[in-house]
């Protein structure tokens, strides 16, 4: 509601006081003080014009929105602050004297106009990244920084969402549905921030054939496809791997060539010429497949393959071989921030991955076992034989959890892998798989 006009002689202006025409406004005095706190009172609607339908998510409180100026809220509390020289000093004695103030002391009188919003909890800054009162630029969210009164939101996604939007001529925005709102909060998990430098996640298995390759791609593809920052995945296999295998374009170009020229690569330039990247933007470097060569990769190689990725990716997935006591995997887990171990559905498998845990936790890595994910990876159509959630429920007291990968069709050609293609079971398990992992590096960086 618009304020009437103040037609108040210059007497009263100078007395510090501020009247309303009418009674649907408020008035502010302000003739011995330097605060005034004010509340003003608008209409509200009347019982029963906000109550349309109740059930499930569909009009939730929150999710029924009609977009309306900014502005339109039921209650406004104003906070007045004058400076005390402003407020009780001279006053001007004519109209033209009050124009010319001097601009030094016009700038002590501040006003700040605080809107009642939603309580929505702010963390100020991550403890432990800064000095105490500076903060990280991912805290500068739209959420926090945008006027609710002045956002535009997108369209809802959703059969019946869309359906009510398109009828009430974009006027009534009940938000997205259930799916399209998972879908987000997964998109969002995936790519959280990770701070500091490169981070190192294995994909680790002692027996061949499990899925080890397989599930290594997937949860590359998976991260690449949500995430704005660059993904590697190296064949550190020291024996002839097959991770270039499984995606779609290659590069000709292996391991071995960037051991050769690590010397040489000065920019990202020079590195993508040896990766090979797929449909999800996922990098890929193959493993050497010369059959002369003994020894594709040894721990020397994955150092210095290791230091380049670091300067140019956020994260290096390590799909590694079956040996877990070869070189190459000692200086895999040197680098290791969060482990991915593949299990199998069977009773040996299933026993072998347990055992990997054993050695892990006997050989100075308790804590990355605990913060590591075991992925129960089916293979083989039909139903298996062991019961996956004695499996499932035997991993989770020693990792952090544990993800089940479903049978896909797909998958089990062996050849390249289309993340589009995948089943949806398949899809959504992989991007499960990779927001899992995502949080365990972000509780890396607390600790």
């Amino acid at each position: 509601m618009t304020p009437e006009r103040n037609d108040k002689t210059p007497d009263e202006l100078e007395n510090g006081v501020l009247t309303a025409g009418s009674i649907d406004t408020a008035g502010i005095g302000l003739v011995g003080g330097s605060t005034a706190q004010v509340d003003v009172d608008l209409p509200t609607l009347a019982d029963g014009d906000d109550d349309l339908l109740g059930d499930d998510d569909l009009l939730g409180a929150d999710d029924l929105l009609v977009d309306a100026p900014a502005g339109d809220q039921n209650t406004i509390d104003a906070e007045l602050v004058v400076d005390e020289s402003v407020a009780t000093g001279p006053q001007p004695a004519t109209r033209r004297e009050a124009h010319h103030l001097d601009e030094h002391d016009a700038k002590h009188a501040v006003e700040r106009v605080h809107p009642r919003t939603a309580d929505v909890p702010l963390q100020s800054r991550r403890l432990g990244e800064f000095e105490a009162g500076r903060e990280s630029s991912d805290l500068l969210t739209a959420d926090r920084l945008l006027d609710p009164a002045h956002v535009v939101r997108p369209e809802p996604e959703g059969g019946w969402q869309h359906f009510v939007y398109a009828v009430s001529g974009r006027r009534i925005n009940l938000g997205d549905g259930k799916r399209a709102r998972a879908r987000k909060d997964l998109d969002r998990r995936i790519a959280a921030p990770l701070g500091g430098g490169a981070k190192f996640v294995p994909v680790l298995s002692r027996k061949g054939g499990v899925g080890k390759t397989t599930v290594s791609t997937l949860l590359g593809m998976a991260l690449a496809d949500a995430r704005d920052d660059r993904i590697i995945a190296i064949d550190a296999n020291p024996d002839r791997g097959t991770l270039a295998d499984r995606i779609g374009r290659t590069s000709g170009k292996t391991v071995r060539d960037l051991v050769r020229v690590r010397s040489d690569v000065v920019g990202f330039n020079d590195l993508s010429s040896i990766v090979a990247r797929d449909e999800t933007r996922l990098d890929v470097l193959a493993s050497d497949a010369d059959p002369r060569v003994s020894e594709a990769l040894n721990d020397r190689d994955y150092h210095d393959v290791a230091s380049v990725a670091a300067h140019y990716y956020s994260i290096v997935l390590t799909d590694t071989g079956t040996g877990i006591v070869h070189s190459v995997m000692e200086a895999t887990l040197e680098l290791a921030d969060v482990l991915v171990i593949v299990a199998g559905l069977s009773v040996d498998e299933a026993r072998l991955a347990s055992e990997t845990l054993t050695w892990l936790e006997t050989n100075g890595f308790e804590d990355q076992v605990r913060n590591a994910v075991v992925v129960l990876n089916t293979a083989r159509p039909g139903a298996p034989l062991v019961r996956a959630s004695e499996l499932e429920a035997h991993f989770r007291t020693r990792v952090r959890t544990v993800v089940r990968m479903p049978y896909d069709p797909h998958l089990a050609a062996g050849s390249a892998v289309s993340f589009r293609e995948l089943q949806p079971a398949t899809r959504q398990a992989a991007r499960e798989l990779a927001a899992t992992v995502v949080e365990g590096l972000r509780i890396l960086a607390t600790v």
